[in-house]
């Protein structure tokens, strides 16, 4: 029916669509938009999780933010309210946290959170801005060094922990073997064949990054399932977070199986890696056609699982060199660049390619200038981002000039392997990141953060780096480290904060932990690496013993003040084992000494304090529940559906921290400072070692090294057989 007054309809219309019109301006001008403050649940769910319901008083706010402005916050209170606004929902968590670390009320860390809210706010305001547009986290090996026995809950509380320290570019690649399993199916591999394929779980990230094959094998489909269930739930929450998770692509990895039934493909079989022992790996060439089909078709598979993402991880040659021609070595890199970037751009349009730094640092005599130069040369600027996170160790960004005008984050790795000595450099970040900031040709730097290979260690230095993207060094570290004291124990004194001057003199004034790869061999101190007489010509742990003592003498005098499940107790644990075994580190080198030199006497005595140390420590350790070996391994097993599955858990667990695998140096790479492993493993290999010398000595017979060396890996091995 037509109106007898169109003039009418048309008004309203004209009204409505003002009315529209209206709400839309509304939306883009406002400071906060309806859709994405509809959207901050989901920092609710953090702080709730965190406060229960005291966090009905934070009142939050998503700022409007457009790609090209940089993340900011604001925290004003009332005494009754928190009001934060911030530009995502990560950001507005990493300002709740930074407010209630800085009136002292909440510190959160992996071995605990001490939660002590006032009754009424104090009267606060701050706001920050940051120029990194990412903070990014986790190495491609976390995912083997810590997190293999992780099930939802932990993820849960570690993704809580990143939106409270501002991450928003985690790597995410639990549950990749679901798809890898379906793409290979797909191009014949047979389950038998993938079973010989896949490794152990702890041995995963090796496998992922092409350099190892079956190690610790097989891996069961129900590790597999679970870790696809683990997945779906890990990325929906970061992405509910406003983080961007860094999810797995092909980077030219086959299968043995795929490579032998595809002679005709160009396919190189690679060299055994890190010193021998491993089986071949095998690279499709980027310019068989292959390269392509099975890039993308694992990028369908893995949005059809997983949902699509904007980044994706491919290294191509971690640790390995590249198998291309000295003749066309750059085009031929150029190829590899240009293909992987392709792959991922035609089944991901827009999305980035990210790959770690640490090859440039790891093979400087490959990986020249105009190596690197050439291997980026294709790839949009603005289209890739190059991890470099070795900055504790390489210079890899200045030498590589900025990576040629592509986007790239700054960092560090801190921690190897796992393994957990008390270490790091507070004032070298500080001044590193002022150092950066300033420097004319730091080029597209877009992120900064921390890249560890393990977690659940020195955790003053996570709380310490992730606050700097924000602060920008401004703060002197003296007057940071009052403040996290205060928030962590809840209360200080000065004689506190004097030791922690001490400590920050001695321990954490050490950016790489030399140590742990001396004399080419893995292992934190002497005592945790395979026995050797070569250890009197050891020249001494980093750091400063010293003032360490000095440090301890005064905490343990405060100790008093603080109650048993305070944090203060567990950092006094963790600055109190490590001077002890750098104790026992002196001691096994004037005990090999003593043995040497024929003096029994000498040798017998300190063999009698070594053992005492070592049961000692570890007793002491019991203070640390969770890091500890029992614990690790309890959680591997109880990861396991069948006693076999258990099994097979456990022999992964126990083998990591200690054989690794091969025939090269890794052994003990992942050496771990626990409960556990002082007094039953670490001690009965000394001891064997130290009986077999003295026997020989005794006996006025040449000590056999090798033959005693032999003798303590067949232990080992036996020791993780063991369950």
């Amino acid at each position: 029916m037509k109106s007898e007054y169109p003039e009418i309809k048309n008004y309203h219309s004209l009204i409505n669509n003002s009315v529209i019109l209206f709400f839309i301006i509304l939306f883009f001008l406002g400071s906060d938009s309806y859709c994405q403050n509809a959207d901050k649940k989901n920092a609710d769910a953090v702080l709730e999780r965190l406060l229960g319901n005291r966090a009905k008083e934070f009142d939050l706010h998503i700022m409007e933010n457009k790609s090209q402005n940089p993340d900011s916050f604001e925290v004003e209170t009332t005494e009754s309210k928190v009001i934060i606004k911030g530009t995502s929902n990560t950001v507005i968590c990493y300002a709740a946290y930074t407010f209630l670390k800085d009136i002292g009320a909440v510190s959160v860390s992996w071995e605990g959170n001490r939660i002590n809210l006032p009754k009424k706010w104090p009267a606060y305001s701050k706001k920050l801005v940051t120029p990194f547009k990412y903070r990014k986290y986790l190495n491609a090996c976390t995912f083997g060094y810590t997190t293999p026995w992780w099930d939802w809950k932990r993820w849960e509380q570690e993704i809580d922990w990143m939106a409270l320290h501002g991450i928003n570019l985690p790597t995410a690649l639990e549950g990749q073997e679901a798809v890898w399993q379906e793409l290979w199916k797909e191009y014949g591999v047979t389950d038998t064949q993938l079973q010989a394929h896949f490794a152990g779980p702890a041995f995963l990230p090796w496998q992922r990054m092409g350099n190892i094959n079956s190690l610790d094998g097989p891996l069961p489909q129900e590790w597999i399932n679970k870790k696809q269930n683990i997945q779906k739930k890990l990325l929906q929450r970061m992405r509910d977070l406003g983080m961007h998770p860094v999810v797995p692509a092909f980077s030219g990895y086959v299968p043995k199986a795929f490579a032998e039934s595809h002679p005709n493909s160009k396919i190189s079989e690679l060299k055994s890696w890190s010193g021998g022992g491993f089986e071949s790996t095998y690279l499709l060439d980027p310019n068989d056609p292959l390269f392509k089909e099975i890039g993308k078709r694992f990028i369908e598979i893995y949005t059809k699982t997983y949902g699509p993402s904007d980044f994706y991880l491919a290294d191509s040659f971690n640790e390995i060199t590249p198998p291309v021609s000295e003749e066309h070595k750059n085009e031929e890199l150029a190829d590899y660049g240009k293909t992987i970037f392709e792959t991922i751009n035609e089944a991901s349009p827009k999305a980035t390619w990210v790959m770690q730094g640490w090859l440039f640092g790891d093979n400087k005599e490959f990986w020249t200038k105009e190596a690197t130069k050439a291997f980026l040369s294709k790839v949009p600027n603005d289209r890739m981002i190059v991890q470099d996170y070795a900055n504790d160790r390489y210079k890899v960004w200045e030498n590589q000039e900025a990576f040629y005008g592509k986007q790239w984050s700054y960092g560090y790795v801190h921690n190897y392997g796992g393994s957990n000595p008390v270490y790091g450099d507070l004032n070298f970040y500080k001044n590193e990141l002022t150092s950066l900031l300033e420097n004319p040709n730091k080029g597209n730097i877009v992120g900064y953060g921390v890249m560890p290979e393990g977690l659940n260690n020195n955790s003053i230095v996570y709380e310490y780096i992730y606050d700097l993207p924000w602060t920008l060094g401004k703060e002197q570290v003296n007057d940071w480290l009052k403040k996290h004291l205060n928030a962590r124990y809840g209360k200080t004194s000065d004689a506190v904060f004097q030791g922690w001057q001490l400590l920050i003199e001695s321990v954490y004034s050490t950016k790489y932990w030399e140590t742990r790869w001396w004399n080419d061999w893995a292992g934190a101190y002497l005592f945790f690496k395979r026995p050797t007489l070569k250890i009197t010509e050891f020249k001494g742990n980093p750091g400063d013993k010293e003032k360490l003592k000095q440090a301890l003498d005064i905490l343990n005098k405060e100790a008093k003040n603080y109650e048993k499940k305070n944090l203060y107790n567990y950092d006094l644990i963790d600055a109190s084992r490590h001077y002890y075994s750098l104790c026992i580190d002196e001691m096994l080198m004037e005990c090999v000494k003593a043995y040497e030199s024929k003096n029994i006497q000498k040798g017998d005595a300190l063999f009698k304090k070594i053992e005492k140390q070592a049961v000692d420590i570890d007793k002491m350790m019991s203070g640390q529940p969770l890091n500890s070996l029992n614990n690790w391994v309890k959680s591997a097993s109880e990861y396991g559906k069948t006693t076999a599955e258990s099994k097979l858990y456990v022999k992964n667990a126990k083998t990591l921290i200690t054989l690794w695998g091969g025939e090269g140096h890794l052994n003990d790479y992942a050496s771990r400072a626990w409960k556990g492993m002082y007094k039953d493993f670490y001690w009965p290999r000394w001891k064997m070692f130290l009986q077999a010398q003295r026997e020989s000595t005794v006996k006025n017979t040449v000590f056999d090294e090798e033959k005693v060396r032999a003798s303590i890996k067949a232990w080992e091995t036996k020791w993780c057989e063991n369950n």
